[in-house]
């Protein structure tokens, strides 16, 4: 583990390019003051609901597994 002293301006900020590898981070407070930083991303409601949906994950999961299964769609005649 790296420590690296983080310096806050008088508004309380910090720069975090330096050290940081994500754009995105959930910041847990410690009852001690300790900051725990979680890389995080942000996704739709939809997608959210898609990942719950288990069965159809290892569905697709197991498509993707294996492409030789695949059925070429059909396109419509013009």
């Amino acid at each position: 583990m790296t420590e690296i002293l983080l310096e806050l301006d008088d508004r309380k900020r910090a720069s975090l390019a330096r050290i940081a590898q994500h754009s995105r981070y959930l910041v847990e407070i410690e009852p001690d003051g300790t900051l725990i930083m979680k890389p995080a991303v942000v996704m739709s409601e939809e997608e959210a609901a898609f990942l719950t949906n288990t069965a159809l994950v290892a569905k697709i999961e197991e498509q993707r597994a294996h492409p030789e299964r695949r059925v070429p769609r059909k396109r419509p005649e013009k």
